[in-house]
């Protein structure tokens, strides 16, 4: 029987280890399928609190890792696969094997939907990413495009006309699927062109493996053609990582879970921290928030469940 197991490593998921292992709780942290998160495939992170020149991504998640290592945090290189919890258990399954726990925090992430693009995954974090707040400063005064139509792409879209010189927002359709208030903010920006009825089929790159552009092709005319940007922002989604609590916790119609008290979810003992909860923000330091706060919500739980 654990005292309380983490599923996660990213921001959430190390604030939340770090404070439990303080409290002497010796939690057991579970790295998943993707150890550190979305920030282990960023490169500079210039907006988390207290690094002036900025740190690189995976170097934040390890040194929080070795963080929480020093006050007795456990490190297991394991996917939740399934969630039980009956009679006042709480139990996951650990690939094929089965743990106990008194407490359980959820800071499994949300994975960013990407395009499906040859050569997509090594150039995140070169000139490719999923998050204008993380990267627009990077680009400035550059063309860049951001692909999508909803809500979000609009949004990314009007936030990076701070820094670059031109926005290109690639869509499929002929109009967009976002609300109509962001979409007439998008359309009425004289720095936003809108590229319509369109697809990305290839990443263009220089000499040095960075973005210097994209290949689109026209769904309703099949012509193909090349568009110059320094950084393509995909803003087609993000899928929470809950697959294995569906049915168990309660989520909302797109997967995320749903907090019902402070961190708590619907099952006494089992909370939820950062992205997999948090479909606003989704930010590094936000999430490092909720994994505080999950950690002390979990140690409450435990003070009066002894």
């Amino acid at each position: 029987m654990e005292k309380m197991i983490i599923v996660g490593t990213g921001c959430a998921g190390l604030t939340a280890a770090i404070y439990a292992a303080r409290a002497n709780f010796s939690p057991l942290v579970l790295e998943g399928h993707e150890p550190g998160g979305q920030l282990s495939t960023t490169t500079l992170v210039e907006n988390f609190p207290g690094f002036k020149e900025g740190i690189d991504g995976p170097e934040l998640i390890m040194t929080m890792k070795a963080q929480a290592e020093r006050f007795g945090a456990r490190f297991q290189y394991s996917t939740v696969t399934e969630f039980e919890a009956a009679n006042g258990h709480v139990r996951v399954k650990l690939d094929d094997q089965w743990v106990e726990t008194q407490t359980l925090i959820v800071a499994s992430g949300a994975s960013a939907r990407w395009l499906g693009l040859p050569r997509e995954k090594e150039l995140v974090g070169h000139g490719l990413t999923s998050c204008a707040t993380c990267d627009g400063a990077f680009y400035r005064d550059v063309p860049v495009c951001v692909v999508g139509g909803g809500d979000s792409a609009c949004e990314e879209a009007s936030f990076l006309t701070r820094f670059a010189s031109k926005v290109y927002l690639i869509h499929r359709r002929d109009t967009l699927r976002a609300s109509k208030i962001m979409a007439d903010r998008a359309l009425a920006n004289p720095k936003i062109e809108m590229v319509w009825d369109s697809a990305p089929v290839e990443y263009l790159t220089d000499d040095q493996g960075e973005m210097r552009g994209i290949k689109l092709r026209n769904l309703k005319s099949g012509s193909e053609s090349e568009l110059e940007v320094k950084c393509v922002f995909v803003a087609i989604g993000h899928v929470p990582n809950t697959a294995p609590f569906k049915g168990k916790l309660d989520m909302d119609e797109n997967g995320y879970l749903i907090q019902h008290k402070g961190t708590q979810t619907n099952v006494p003992g089992v909370f939820a921290a950062g992205d997999v909860a948090d479909h606003v923000y989704r930010q590094a330091i936000t999430a490092a928030g909720q994994g505080c706060a999950s950690a002390l919500d979990a140690e409450r739980y435990l003070s009066h469940h002894a």
